[in-house]
């Protein structure tokens, strides 16, 4: 029994319940009983042990609920009661037979306690009701749904929804109205008391009070009214204006009751929508059973938001005959599959029904005919002024809508979270939607129709299209700026509410609602909703004022004006990169790569170096997601800057954070006109200073020198590095200037140039240091020796060049000096002066005192230096016995310096010998990998796959191998994995080689599409 509880406090809930059954029975493998619940009402559960399968009348969306689990545990230890199987259990237990025979293909048996016609674990939960088919509920978050949301659709059921016995569903379902009525009587007397105590007691008193009403709601079968209520709790001294938005919402909601009290006199679209706002069921046969709209609906988007424990999908769709809108509503437990109904960009031919309402929204499709891949934009977007009067009608036909969605045609953003038209109408941005990056890059400024939920915050994209193109609208994001938006309530209003109607009173007979003065002089309406008497001071009064004054408001909304649009982007001149190329890239950055995001970033990388080889422009709707990649990684910078094309610097220049861009050379070649030095971002005028560099040196170099003391640090640097193009000696005093500079990073600049310069004066003096420093002694008996006398003080000379005081944790300052000095002289020093190769030279200090300071000075000389020779020797000697070892970071730093030959064939030793540090030497290795180290790598996951007792480093190699082996490689990869398959191996062993295969295919076709 334990297994089935659906979590532990549940499981400890069930066995609280021990005392509080009523009445319990069992007959046939079907157990019942009535559990005493919280309130003065009972739940009568039901369990068939055969599925098993679950029936409970509480609220509850486990399943089992602690009802069920309680009275299976009664059953378990042999406290079951001998009372009569009630009407509903005998019901429930032959509706699950006949529907288990009719999938069976047989006549429906006679519906026997027992009989075992649910699937295993089949659930049915709702308050009473069966729980097969979609049913009204709570909303989904107040996002206008018409009130059908997540309260009572059932938690598994497949049924009818439906009762063998019509009489016994009648009696249900006027129990139900009746429970319903006292619960809407006690919601509507406790809003009263609220705003007549004062609603400044909610924020003192917090979430309980509203805790208590919802679970007295709940009770009472309205899960609707319950949610709205548990909404209020979360705005009750919350936020900037949380008392006006508590008594909207207060006032809406005291409306609702008043709409339930006049059900009978109501239109039958309005009744509808307030019995589904209260959380009265409707099933999807109900729905299926009225008329039927076919028509070819786009798909214009869809929404996923929280709901509870569970996640809420909105799709929209707009029938391109009809022109009406309508949703598609469905819920899902976080982490499972969508069932896909309708693709975003697509238009479905399909039949659909839709729930009543005012206006009618949901819908479920009743027949889908076909499906279109791409159909054009849609022909009814409207001037914004024009959709905000739909806004308007819809909220005059139901009060309590929070969001319709929209079709606006020409739209463009402003700078500042706004939409503008082509009439100068603007809108704004909802709040996570103010930056609408997505547009700006897809569209580039020009007017585009964009499809949208409008709500009293603003606009919630849901996509645009852009010259005939489909793209959908990135999600909401955290906004850091606070809601800007206004009071929606009279000030006297909210004052009077705030101390309460019983200490304060207020004129209700009219209030000011923005600039104009609205009378409630009249009471009743057409609608069938009463507002009490002019002038009374009542709560019930100042609830129907505050109800009518929030939705003229919200009604009456119109476009604001004065709002700029952006300007629009530049032309493009590149041309766009291959189709399949461009979609490959966007499916790397939705993270759709193998081996998940370990690989996404080395393989985003590869691609952007393939396209930067290639030449051309990315899809402009990837621009924001590779801006923000360069923020992030500076390595992938330059190829970014060569792909994004004229509108990647249109949109940096709009976003700090993506300004780094500017400061990277462009792909489109630079122009020759001197005014880019003058004008032009600090890429252009690099770009534009290189190439003049490439044809007058010494032109370049007198503008440098000319804008020098002008420039910022940063620029001064990217000015340095100018130089290393056809640097020479005519270029030292500028760099000997520049070792003044008063910014660490231009000295470092520019000592990197100078120590790569031959013959200058900064090797001149670190050479004349190390000389001072080392000295070779030659002997006549016995071997030769090296003789230190490093420095003991740093002094401003060094400095200068370059050398710090800050030596790594246990060296001390001679030591430190004596590596610096190394470091930073010429390695031709060392073999010219003492005649003998690298190997050699690193000979003399084996065994030395000063050993290890003099191989990391020569060491790091060498990957400054770009010294092959050096770095083979040094990674020789390294790999002796009796010998001072590198410091790690030293030695994978002189890896990368050997030729790539001889770097493929040292990590091919590493795996014959199955080195530790093989995986490491494989991740340093850059560039393809010869084909002795590729066949080397092969070979050892095959054998390791085969043998190897440690699955873990199969797995390592496979990560590596993924990134760095030639893709030309999968079909081999492939085959050894059908192999391991075949052969039975471990699943641990054979999940590595085929991601490895998956990872080796998709760079693969990467390559194929760019040929």
């Amino acid at each position: 029994m334990t297994a089935l509880a659906p979590d532990a406090s549940s499981l400890r809930a069930a066995h609280g319940l021990s005392g509080r059954w009523l009445e319990s029975g069992a007959r046939d493998g079907v157990l019942w009983g009535e559990c005493r619940g919280s309130g003065k009402g009972s739940y009568l559960a039901c369990v068939d042990t055969s599925g098993p399968a679950y029936k409970c009348s509480c609220p509850s969306r486990k399943f089992p609920c602690k009802h069920a689990l309680g009275l299976m545990l009664r059953w378990a230890d042999g406290h079951l009661g001998r009372a009569d199987m009630p009407s509903a259990v005998h019901d429930w237990v032959a509706a699950r037979a006949a529907r288990a025979a009719r999938a069976a293909g047989a006549a429906p048996s006679s519906g026997a306690p027992g009989s075992g016609a649910a699937s295993s674990g089949a659930a049915e939960t709702g308050g009473g009701e069966t729980g097969g088919g979609e049913t009204g509920g709570t909303g989904t978050g107040g996002t206008g749904t018409g009130g059908t949301g997540t309260g009572g659709t059932g938690t598994g059921g497949t049924g009818t929804g439906g009762t063998a016995d019509p009489a016994a569903a009648r009696r249900r379902a006027e129990q139900r109205s009746e429970r319903v009525a006292g619960g809407m009587t006690e919601l509507r007397r406790w809003l009263d008391d609220q705003v007549e105590q004062g609603l400044a007691g909610t924020q003192r008193a917090g979430y309980a009070p509203f805790e208590t009403m919802a679970a007295r709601l709940v009770d009472a079968q309205a899960p609707g009214a319950a949610g709205a209520v548990r909404r209020m709790g979360a705005i009750a001294g919350i936020g900037p204006h949380w008392a006006d938005r508590l008594l909207a919402e207060m006032a809406l909601l005291r409306l609702l009751t008043d709409g339930h009290d006049r059900l009978d006199s109501l239109d039958p679209g309005l009744a509808a929508t307030v019995r589904a706002r209260i959380g009265f069921p409707v099933t999807r046969e109900q729905v299926l059973a009225g008329p039927r709209v076919r028509d070819d609906w786009l798909v214009l988007g869809e929404v996923i938001t929280e709901d509870g424990p569970l996640l809420a999908r909105r799709t929209w769709l707009h029938g391109t005959a009809t022109g009406r809108f309508a949703l598609l509503l469905a819920f899902a437990a976080p982490g499972r599959q969508w069932e896909t109904e309708a693709v975003p960009g697509t238009a479905v031919d399909a039949e659909l029904c839709f729930y009543p309402g005012a206006p009618a929204l949901r819908a479920v499709i009743a027949d889908r005919r076909a499906t279109a891949g791409a159909p054009p934009p849609p022909a009814a977007a409207q001037p914004f002024r024009a959709a905000l009067a739909a806004w308007s009608a819809a909220l005059a036909a139901e009060p309590w809508r929070r969001d319709m969605p929209v079709l606006l045609a020409g739209a463009v953003p402003t700078a500042d979270g706004w939409l503008v038209d082509r009439h100068g109408d603007a809108l704004p941005l909802a709040p996570g939607h103010r930056e609408p990056w997505w547009l700006l890059a897809a569209a580039g400024g020009a007017p585009v129709t964009v499809a949208a939920e409008w709500s009293p915050e603003g606009l919630a994209p849901l996509a645009a299209w852009v010259r005939g193109r489909y793209v959908r609208a990135t999600g909401r994001v955290p906004d850091p700026r606070p809601a800007a938006t206004p009071p929606e309530l009279p000030p006297e209003l909210l004052a009077t509410a705030l101390v309460g109607t019983g200490r304060r009173t207020a004129d209700t007979g009219s209030v000011r609602v923005g600039d104009r003065r609205l009378s409630l002089a009249t009471a009743g309406g057409s609608d069938g909703v009463t507002v009490p008497p002019t002038g009374s001071a009542g709560p019930a009064s100042l609830l129907a004022a505050a109800g009518a004054a929030v939705v003229y408001r919200r009604a009456g909304v119109s476009p604001a004006s004065g709002r700029r649009p952006v300007s629009r982007a530049p032309d493009e001149t590149a041309a766009p990169l291959p189709s399949p190329a461009s979609a490959r890239l966007v499916r790397i950055l939705e993270g759709g790569v193998p081996g998940g995001s370990a690989a996404t970033h080395e393989i985003l990388a590869q691609w952007l170096a393939l396209a930067a080889r290639h030449g051309g422009r990315v899809p402009p709707e990837s621009l924001p997601a590779l801006l923000d990649t360069g923020r992030r990684q500076s390595a992938v910078r330059p190829a970014i800057a060569r792909v994004g094309g004229r509108r990647a610097g249109w949109l940096a220049a709009m976003q700090p954070p993506w300004q780094w861009l500017l400061a990277e050379e462009p792909g489109a070649p630079a122009a020759d006109d001197p005014a880019v030095w003058e004008t032009g971002t600090g890429g252009e005028r690099l770009a534009y200073l290189r190439r003049l560099r490439a044809r007058d040196p010494a032109a370049a170099r007198e503008l440098i020198d000319d804008a020098w003391a002008g420039e910022s640090a940063g620029e001064r640097e990217r000015l340095v590095t100018v130089l290393g193009d056809g640097l020479s000696t005519d270029d030292e005093p500028l760099l000997e200037r520049a070792l003044d500079d008063r910014r660490k990073e231009v000295r470092e600049a520019a000592l990197d140039l100078l120590r790569a310069l031959p013959g200058s004066a900064v090797c001149h003096r670190m050479g004349e240091r190390a000389r001072t420093a080392v000295r070779l002694e030659r002997r006549s008996v016995g071997r030769d020796r090296l003789v230190v006398e490093p420095p003991t003080d740093l002094d401003a000379g060094l400095r200068r060049d370059g050398v710090t005081a800050q030596p790594p944790r246990g060296a001390g300052i001679s030591a430190w000096l004596l590596e610096e000095i190394v470091a930073g002289t010429p390695l031709e020093i060392w073999t010219d002066d003492v005649g003998r190769d690298p190997a050699g030279v690193l000979a003399l200090a084996r065994g030395h005192d000063w050993e290890a300071p003099l191989l990391h000075g020569w060491a790091r000389a060498a990957v400054t230096q770009r010294a092959p020779s050096w770095a083979a020797a040094l990674v020789a000697h390294d790999a002796r016995r009796n010998t001072v070892g590198l410091r790690e970071a030293v030695r994978w730093e002189l890896h990368l310096v050997l030729p790539p030959d001889e770097l493929a064939a040292v990590a091919a030793d590493f795996l014959r010998r199955a080195d530790h540090l093989a995986n490491r030497l494989l991740a340093v290795h850059r560039g393809v990998w010869p084909e002795e180290l590729a066949t080397t790598v092969v070979e050892t996951v095959a054998q390791r796959a085969r043998a190897d007792r440690h699955s873990w480093q199969l797995a390592e190699l496979c990560r590596a191998a993924a990134l760095g082996l030639p893709s030309a490689y999968a079909p081999v990869v492939q085959r050894l994995a059908d192999q391991l398959g075949q052969e039975s191996a471990e699943p641990s062993r054979v999940r590595p080689v085929a991601e490895l295969a998956g990872t080796l295919t998709f760079r693969h076709e990467m390559h194929l599409e760019f040929e």
